[in-house]
């Protein structure tokens, strides 16, 4: 391709370009369904959430006391997400009252892809050059499985997080060409934090490789102070704006707290005063980063040791069977492949293609002294090991890849000598995550594969539609025990408190509403009754039930024994009243 083809466009007006492109072919598919549902369980709680703290519930005060009443839940949710829907919903408000809060979910995933795209194009044109970001460019344009977490509707906190991850890539890769982005890297790195955990392995890689790069270069010292610097003032800013005065001193595993915050600040302070110092002995630059790996380390155990566990330490084990074991994006991708091969195909193809283009890249010398180009792939790597554990993280892996597969298709078209726009355009194509995913899922099927658990599980698509809740919403308020997956929704929809929903500090309240329908009536009545005299006040209680499928963690050979296969045939216990269909429930008032 000619020089000045590449090279004349500005390339931020190329990025908004193809951000404006994608976001309106977003719209035109996914606009219309956000009138008819909210696309999941997240996205519903988020607009309780935020809908609370509008109502004038306090900015540290996370406690939902519809939710497991009377002790209600106490969200580990970041509130920043709740200003930022809220602050676009009010900016909708002055010029579409009636729709606000449906344009509100419709712009809000699509605002974050923008710098989702900038943020993975800034680190292709890091490791391999402005061509290697144009042809970034056209793998975001037909990124389509990259954008589920993108999609109108999306309102939780995954896709900030997304953002947050590759904009601290960006910033780490190019901190040894830009003086000005080891901070960025730091300060994006405490604001990811005041978000959430999952992007937590992600920037840890980047505060590593800054430490490393340190270690055998001294002139690397600025960087990694201005990076310790700002990663301990975002560290403590987030925590002052996340967490009430009252509960400093609290530790937790699953959103910043002060276990995590003192190791963030305390690591950050050692990396910035190592990179002050500039000792001239690498051995002795080496074991001073060290010690501040070991020193958060240490910290972050020490004030709470079940956090080396992992996020979910603190979650009674009673709840795997019966909830966590089932979520289909918490599964491992290999227990993913034997249920819905298809789905696993495409959710793979393309981290598979970015291996293979990380392989070929790694042949050259120069790249493998790169540190951008180490960084990236490090941070991809880490992103395919958490897809591979869980496939909820082939999203990051998605976006994580693209700079790697464009760095190989640029230097594919050298190899073969395509100079053109159009050749070049024509076979960058065949390596956007659009063309592979669907290659996948063509040859899969064509070897008699097929999904028998679909993610979206259509048969069950009422009884998560709005019109679904209407009539639900006209019955007198009281407690409802449902599947906890109609939890959120029920909160959203409907003035009624619910048991259950699928959120890990909710023990109790999804182990109840699990038991009720699995037990036999008469167990199920007991439990029903205890229940009802803690947390219904006096109100009415209800059990309702959609659709046919199984509650999870049920065993076959209990399922005829159950309430819940009793309910199914209409032969619901004395102890129940039919309320009549609710739309697309089956409802039973509890007799006093």
């Amino acid at each position: 391709m000619p020089n000045n083809l590449i090279r004349q466009p500005n390339f931020g007006a190329l990025v908004v370009l193809v951000w404006l492109v994608v976001a309106l072919a977003l719209l035109l598919q996914y606009r219309g369904p956000t009138a008819e549902t909210l696309l999941d369980t997240d996205d519903a709680m988020r607009l309780v959430q935020m809908r609370a703290w509008l109502a004038g519930q306090g900015w540290f005060d996370l406690h939902n006391a519809r939710l497991e009443p009377p002790g209600g839940y106490e969200s580990h949710w970041s509130r920043l997400i709740d200003a930022g829907l809220a602050g676009l919903l009010l900016l909708f408000q002055h010029f579409e009252p009636q729709s606000a809060e449906r344009l509100m979910r419709v712009w809000w995933p699509l605002l974050w892809l923008l710098p989702t795209i900038a943020g993975m194009t800034a680190i292709a044109w890091r490791i391999a050059g402005r061509e290697a970001a144009m042809v970034a460019l056209l793998l975001a344009l037909a990124g389509v499985p990259a954008y589920q977490q993108f999609t109108p509707g999306r309102i939780d906190h995954h896709n900030v997080q997304i953002a947050l991850a590759l904009l601290v890539t960006a910033a780490t890769v190019w901190s040894d060409r830009k003086r000005w982005t080891a901070g960025a890297a730091g300060a994006l790195t405490g604001l990811a934090f005041a978000i959430g955990f999952e992007s937590v392995p992600y920037l840890a890689i980047c505060g590593g490789m800054l430490a490393l790069r340190y270690a055998t270069d001294a002139d690397a010292g600025r960087a990694l102070r201005d990076y310790g610097l700002a990663l301990a003032a975002g560290t403590a800013l987030a925590l002052l704006v996340s967490v009430g005065p009252d509960r400093w001193m609290l530790n937790r595993c699953d959103a910043i707290a002060f276990n995590s915050a003192a190791a963030a600040i305390g690591a950050g302070l050692v990396l910035a005063l190592a990179g002050w110092l500039k000792h001239a002995d690498g051995v002795t630059r080496f074991f001073a980063v060290a010690g501040a790996g070991c020193l958060a380390a240490a910290m972050f155990v020490l004030l709470e040791p079940r956090c080396a566990r992992g996020p979910f330490a603190m979650v009674d084990p009673a709840v795997w069977p019966v909830w966590r074991d089932h979520a289909l994006t918490l599964q491992p991708l290999h227990v993913v492949f034997k249920t819905n091969p298809l789905t696993a195909a495409a959710i793979a193809a393309f981290p598979v293609l970015v291996l293979l283009a990380l392989l070929k890249l790694l042949t050259e010398q120069k790249l493998r002294h790169d540190f951008g180009f180490l960084t990236a792939s490090l941070v991809f790597l880490a992103a395919a090991a958490a897809m591979v554990a869980a496939v909820r993280g082939y999203s990051y892996a998605m976006w994580l890849g693209m700079p790697l597969v464009a760095g190989l298709a640029q230097r594919l078209f050298v190899a073969w000598q395509i100079e053109r726009f159009v050749p070049r355009l024509a076979t960058g194509l065949l390596f956007t995550p659009l063309a592979i995913s669907a290659g996948a899922i063509t040859i899969a099927h064509a070897n008699g594969l097929s999904d028998s658990d679909s993610f979206a599980r259509p048969a069950n698509r009422h009884c998560v539609a709005n019109a679904s809740y209407a009539a639900l919403a006209k019955l007198p308020p009281g407690l409802v025990i449902a599947d906890i997956g109609h939890g959120p929704y029920l909160l959203a929809l409907t003035p009624h408190s619910v048991m259950g929903a699928p959120y890990h500090r909710l023990a109790t309240g999804i182990a109840v509403s699990h038991r009720v329908f699995a037990s036999p009536p008469d167990e199920a009545k007991a439990i029903v009754n205890a229940a009802r005299l803690v947390g219904a006040a006096g109100k009415p209680t209800y059990l309702m039930i959609c659709g046919g499928r199984l509650p999870d963690g049920v065993a076959e050979s209990a399922r005829s024994r159950s309430l819940w296969a009793r309910l199914q045939a209409g032969a619901a216990p004395q102890w129940l009243e039919p309320v009549g269909e609710k739309g697309a429930f089956a409802v039973w008032r509890v007799k006093l």
